[in-house]
């Protein structure tokens, strides 16, 4: 009977050391898996990268659109994979359109979606490619302040960004998702595109 007594309180002592340990296992792979969780959360919005992030975010909010030059498919336009966010085309002319008609009644696009002729006067989507006629040359700092502040080429002194850019909704991006953006468009493939400065409008306005 001793002996019976005795191996029941060796097995309860050893079972209750068992269930402790596997308990402290699973709460150590716990945390751990927390930790793991929030760590890739937290760095580059949750990709594996600084740039895969500024991928996302590039075609998330549709830089593409007016900025990579569209060529027409079965389905009507369509981008120009070639011709990845090089903007308009230099080789191609501006609209051949009234002017004054476009100016002060509506607004007309080209055909790539990369030329836009409005009460602003003529624009023309830029190089946003990693070439020197892109933003090759640019500082990280430039870049947000062009974003923050709708200035050309994020230079204080520079003319505002003009329509259709829409600097005043991108402005609301945090720093580190501008900073994930200009990541990407450093890693672009360049393409040299010296896109054409913009025009005035024809129509003089009274301010």
């Amino acid at each position: 009977m001793k002996k019976l007594s005795a191996m029941l309180i060796i097995i309860i002592v050893c079972s209750t050391f068992l269930f402790t340990q596997c308990s402290e296992n699973k709460s150590g792979e716990t945390n751990n898996q927390k930790d793991t969780v929030l760590v890739g959360s937290k760095a580059n919005g949750g990709y594996e990268s600084q740039v895969k992030w500024g991928e996302h975010l590039v075609t998330s909010i549709g830089c593409g659109d007016c900025h990579t030059p569209k060529k027409m498919g079965p389905m009507g336009p369509e981008d120009d994979s070639t011709l990845l966010l090089s903007g308009h085309p230099s080789k191609m002319p501006a609209p051949d359109v009234d002017r004054k008609a476009m100016e002060s009644k509506g607004l007309f696009v080209s055909q790539t979606l990369t030329a836009w002729v409005g009460p602003w006067g003529i624009s023309f989507s830029a190089n946003l490619t990693s070439d020197t006629t892109g933003i090759g040359m640019w500082s990280e700092d430039q870049f947000l302040f062009a974003i923050r502040n709708g200035k050309l080429k994020g230079l204080a002194g520079s003319r505002m960004l003009l329509p259709p850019m829409p600097w005043q909704s991108y402005r609301n991006l945090s720093d580190d998702e501008l900073k994930a953006i200009f990541a990407y468009l450093k890693s672009t493939k360049p393409i040299n595109n010296m896109v054409p400065p913009s025009a005035p409008p024809v129509i003089q306005r009274k301010m």
